[in-house]
Formats: C-alpha cells, structure tokens, sequence
C-alpha cells in the first residue's frame, strides 16, 4: 500500500513538473506575443476612436504609424512560420502601409482606411490563432 502510494505521489510530482518545464519553455520568446499585444493596442485605440466618433487626424496618424512598425516585425517575430503565414503577414503590412498613406483625417476616411487592415487581422487569426 505504501509502495503504491509513494508512486503515484512520484507520477503527480513529475506530471506538475513537466507542466511548468513545458510552460518556461512555451513561454521563451515573448516577442511574437509582445508585436501581437502591440497590434492590438493600436488597432483598439483606432476603433475606440470611430467608436467614439472622435478622430483626430494627428492621434489616428500615430496610431497607423505605429501599426506600420510593428506590423513589419511580423516575419521577423514569427521567424519558421509557414509561408502562407507570411504572405498574410505582407498583405497586413501593405493594408496598413495604405492607410498611412491616406491619412486619414476624419472618421469615415478613417473607417475606410481601417477596413482592410482589420479584414487582414481577422483573416489572419482565423487561420492561425
């Protein structure tokens, strides 16, 4: 009875282990989810703005800018994903190199510049999240 119990005591200490090996391990590299919180800020403080009905060109500019950055981390972030996932990744970076270029200096034009870099976002973790 003993011996049983010390075993299975031993397979529960070594499965909790092995979960936070698997954990440290999973969790090495923050830089994927770090470019992906950074989109999501942008890109929330965007809607926030058309949400709000108040967009203000500079403020909206910043945002897209910013967007721009770091969505060309993306491949580099991502370093060994599929091809598909890149070519997703150049078709967000091109959305959003569009929407800079517009500038958009009031909320329609700036619902107009977001549509396809939200479309590229949802596309995207649809596939892949």
């Amino acid at each position: 009875m003993r011996a049983a119990l010390l075993i299975v005591l031993g397979l529960a200490i070594g499965i909790v282990g092995t979960v936070f090996t698997m954990n440290a391990l999973h969790e090495r590299d923050p830089l994927p989810h770090a470019v992906m919180h950074l989109m999501a800020f942008h890109a929330g403080q965007l809607k926030q703005e058309l949400k709000a009905q108040r967009c203000d060109a500079g403020t909206s500019q910043h945002h897209l800018v910013q967007l721009q950055a770091v969505s060309s981390d993306i491949a580099a972030a991502f370093a060994g994903a599929d091809e598909d996932f890149i070519k997703a990744a150049d078709k967000l970076h091109a959305a959003v190199n569009g929407a800079v270029q517009s500038a958009p200096a009031d909320c329609p034009a700036l619902a107009a510049a977001s549509k396809p870099i939200n479309e590229a976002c949802q596309s995207c973790h649809e596939q892949y999240r």
